[in-house]
Formats: C-alpha cells, structure tokens, sequence
C-alpha cells in the first residue's frame, strides 16, 4: 500500500501545473469534461503501465544502492523542473479524430518523457512494483486532472499556480535531498560539498524561477465554455 499512496501522491504534486494538466484543461473548453477524463484515463493506463514494467525492469537489473540515489537526484530535478512550469505548442490542435480519441491520443503522446511519466518510472525502480505503482499513478494523474478541469474550467476560478507548484517542487525536493542524504556514503558529506551543494540548488531554484516569472500564467483561458452534448463546440 505504500507504493500506492506515495505514487499517488508524487503525481498528483508532479501534475500541477505539468502540460498534460493544461492539455486536459484546455480540451475542457472544446469538449465536455466527462469525455475528456475518459481519454486521460485511457491515455494514462496504457502509458503508465508502460512506464512501471520499464522501471520494474531497471529495478531488476542495477543495484539497489545506486536505484535509490538515481531516484533521490530525479526527485530534486522534478522539483525544479515543476517550478519552471510547462506551456501548450499546440498539442490540443494536432489531432481532428472523435473528441475521446482526439483526447486520448495527444494526451497519450503529450506524457511521453514528461514529468509525470519519469517519475512513474521513478517510481516504479524504487518500490519494485507495479501493479501499485501503476494504480497509484494513474489515480493520481485523474485526481490532477479532475481538479484542473472543475476548479479551473467548470467553476471558472483561476487555480493558485503559483503556490501549487512551489509547494509541490519543496517537497519533491525535500525527499530528493534526504534521499541522496541517507543512501550517499557518509563520507562524502563533508562541510565543503554540504555547503557546495546547498548553493548549487539555491542558484538554481533562483535562476529557474526568474526564467518563469517571465512567462507569466500557463493556465489556458476558454473563450466560449458552452459544448454540445456530442463533445463538440
């Protein structure tokens, strides 16, 4: 169960204010909000399946002390790359199928190397299982999605980006940190790389978040919220 929880938990977090949440957003003002959940359920499943059989895989074949340093470094850079923030090129204009799979395919396509599919494969190498890993993800990414789409779209209310995704990078960070912490050899953390290592993260949360406070609001905005019953504006 703890595989579940805390993959849960870690994409709910990674999603904030990831592209594949817009996309959902953003497909939000085109088609009805039921049709556009299903597609993310059957875009995530098969992607995610996908990504906890590699990670199980890996899991199978390094050593277990360097699986938990990998994931411990992976979670800081998700926490950076949550701060930096995604935006939409297009993705909801690709495709010109039925409105689930339009859905499903650009989302499916959309989460490939994104966020929240490294960090199923995370995941995945470091609890050894998928199945959980799997169920956990993919609940976490609806639970993501749904609250983008109600509170964004649906209740028309403008979501607090801004401390989502500084909550959310902190604590990716924070476990990413007391990861590399427990499993590094204690010698290696001498004052010097302590301190060194501390500047490094600080610059960068500093350098990454002056970039994104640049581009402004990512959340996409719907000119007409009226859809017909078929999905279709």
């Amino acid at each position: 169960m703890n595989a579940f929880i805390a993959s849960l938990i870690f994409v709910v977090l990674a999603e904030m204010g990831d592209k594949t949440q817009l996309l959902a957003m953003a497909f939000a003002c085109k088609f009805r909000w039921q049709t556009v959940m299903w597609g993310v359920f059957a875009a995530t499943a098969v992607n995610h399946l996908m990504a906890a059989a590699a990670g199980s895989y890996l899991a199978a074949i390094v050593p277990i002390e360097y699986i938990k340093i990998a994931a411990s470094a992976s979670f800081i850079i998700f926490g950076l790359w949550t701060i930096r923030g995604d935006t939409l090129h297009g993705e909801d204009k690709r495709f010109n199928f039925s409105p689930f799979w339009t859905v499903t395919i650009a989302f499916f396509i959309a989460e490939m190397g994104d966020k929240t599919q490294l960090a199923t494969i995370a995941l995945a190498v470091k609890y050894n299982n998928i199945f959980n890993v799997w169920m956990g993800t993919t609940t976490g990414m609806l639970i993501a999605d749904a609250f983008g789409i109600v509170i964004g779209i649906v209740m028309g209310k403008h979501i607090p980006e801004r401390f989502i995704k500084w909550f959310a990078a902190l604590i990716f960070m924070t476990f990413g940190v007391y990861g590399l912490y427990e499993n590094l050899p204690k010698e290696i953390w001498s004052l010097p790389v302590i301190a060194g290592s501390f500047c490094l993260l600080i610059v960068s949360i500093y350098l990454i978040a002056r970039l994104n406070a640049k581009k402004g609001s990512h959340l996409p905005v719907c000119e007409n919220r009226k859809v017909t019953g078929s999905g279709k504006e």
